[in-house]
C-alpha cells in the first residue's frame, strides 16, 4: 500500500536512524558534535610527473580523501573561523581547519551512544595507592 504525502512527512515512530547533517562553516556551535566527512590535501603539482600540460607548476592539486576515523564524534568545545577546537572521545583536543575539513552535524543520542562505546573500549589506568 503506497503512503500518501501527509504519512511520508511524519517522523516514523520507532525509527533510530537520523541523518547527519554536511555543516557550512558560520553553521558549526561549541557544544555540537561532528564528524569528518571529508579532508582535502594540497599538494605541488609537479608530483604529477612534472606535466605542465595537465596542471601549471605553481598550481597545487587539490586532493579530497574520507578519513578512516571520520566517523568518530567529535565535541566542538570553541569555534574561532577558519578554526574550530574539538575534542576527541579519548580525552586529546585539536583544531580542525575548516578550509581542508568538511564537517557533518550528529544527532546528539548517536555521538553520545559512540562516546561511550569508544571509551568503553580505552584501557583504564590502575590507580596508585
Amino acid at each position: 500500500m503506497a503512503n500518501s504525502p501527509a504519512q511520508l512527512d511524519k517522523p516514523q515512530r520507532g525509527a533510530d536512524g537520523t541523518l547527519a547533517k554536511a555543516l557550512a562553516p558560520e553553521e558549526i556551535r561549541a557544544g555540537e558534535y561532528v564528524a569528518l566527512l571529508n579532508v582535502v590535501y594540497e599538494l605541488p603539482s609537479f608530483f604529477w610527473c612534472d606535466d605542465a600540460a595537465l596542471v601549471p607548476r605553481e598550481q597545487p592539486v587539490r586532493i579530497l580523501f574520507t578519513p578512516e576515523d571520520g566517523s568518530v564524534p567529535l565535541k566542538v568545545k570553541s569555534v574561532c573561523l577558519p578554526y574550530v577546537l574539538v575534542k576527541h572521545p579519548e580525552g586529546r583536543k585539536f583544531t580542525l581547519d575548516v578550509r581542508r575539513s568538511k564537517l557533518a552535524r550528529l544527532s546528539t543520542r548517536f555521538a553520545k551512544t559512540t562516546w561511550k562505546a569508544i571509551k568503553s573500549q580505552r584501557p583504564r589506568k590502575r590507580k596508585r595507592r
